[in-house]
């Protein structure tokens, strides 16, 4: 061999060995579309992953597009935008209609959705809500959440007047006194409080847990789920990394969250968040997952949707929710 030909040869071997022994370069990262609600009970796992590594260790390049209600989401997953998507009780809604296969789930939203009302126009308990104009946006968290107040306090839901409205819109009526209540999810709570001083909080959904817990969880779009179960058990072991590590250093995972993704936010309120919020470790998880605690849950949450759309025929939590990816994934 002619130096020219060792030189080549040598070259050659010298730079399969590198390929060889820093696979992180030489293997491409499968990318994720990701569509999320940016609120801690949604998002927290998924900033705490992508902060930690804990995708990337994975292989998953998360690509991240924020809305403002999980009906927005979810139209966007429908329509193609998006692989999967992370929401609130809305994950139990659509996928009723045939539309996303419910995987993976965040957390209960025990106190997360509220009812405010104003003092200062007589609204003092839930009998005086009858005839009056509560704003809200219908078929999210908080609807649910007021549909299940208003029953369990003796109010016929029908003996009020539902103001449906973006929650941006449905905070500002009601700082505005042209509602007197308002039923809403964190942290809109925060503007209420600040903006209306004499404002009251009369119930939280944590007084309705556990007989009727509204959870909050992700999504994928029908053909993602069947083509790329593999990539999205790669996601679950992600995000169980995560939320193990909130659980675990809770104070330091909150105070990471608020310096690097809610600035404008004080500590003390994504504190107050994440307390209105109940976490279990993946393990827990596997057991609910398993004994249908779960699926019972979504079915609730499904069972109000389409009655209020008025539904009869949908599919069951039992089959638009899969627990065997999780199942397996962390087997």
């Amino acid at each position: 061999m002619d130096r020219r030909k060792f030189l080549a040869t040598t070259a050659g071997a010298a730079l399969t060995g590198v390929a060889l022994s820093s696979p992180a370069i030489a293997q491409a990262k499968t990318k994720l579309r990701v569509g999320y609600l940016h609120t801690v009970a949604v998002d927290g796992q998924i900033w705490t992953g992508m902060d930690r590594g804990s995708f990337d260790k994975q292989g998953l390049d998360l690509e991240l597009r924020q809305f403002n209600t999980g009906l927005e989401i979810f139209q966007a997953l429908i329509g193609g935008s998006l692989d999967v998507l992370s929401t609130g009780a809305v994950v139990s809604n659509f996928p009723a209609r045939g539309q996303g296969k419910v995987f993976l789930i965040n957390d209960i939203e025990v106190a997360t959705a509220q009812l405010w009302v104003r003092s200062d126009q007589g609204i003092k308990t839930f009998a005086d809500l009858k005839g009056k104009r509560i704003a809200t946006a219908t078929g999210t968290t908080a609807h649910v959440f007021l549909d299940k107040a208003l029953r369990a306090n003796k109010v016929d839901p029908k003996e009020v007047e539902l103001l449906n409205q973006s929650m941006p819109a449905a905070v500002t009526a009601f700082i505005s006194g042209a509602v007197p209540a308002v039923a809403l999810w964190v942290p809109f709570n925060v503007t209420v409080r600040d903006k209306v001083p004499g404002a009251v909080k009369l119930a939280d959904a944590s007084a309705y847990y556990p007989q009727a817990a509204i959870i909050g969880g992700w999504a994928a779009r029908n053909d993602y789920y069947d083509g790329n179960r593999e990539t999205l058990s790669k996601l679950v072991r992600g995000w169980a990394e995560a939320n193990d590590y909130i659980i675990a250093n809770s104070a330091e995972a909150m105070e990471s969250l608020q310096k690097k993704h809610y600035s404008q936010t004080p500590l003390s309120d994504i504190n107050e968040q994440f307390k209105a919020q109940k976490m279990f470790t993946s393990k827990d998880w596997k057991r609910m997952y398993s004994d249908e605690t779960v699926t019972n849950w979504l079915q609730q949450s499904t069972d109000f949707f389409m009655a209020n759309a008025n539904i009869k025929d949908f599919t069951p939590a039992k089959t638009y929710f899969d627990p065997s990816l999780y199942l397996k994934a962390l087997a």
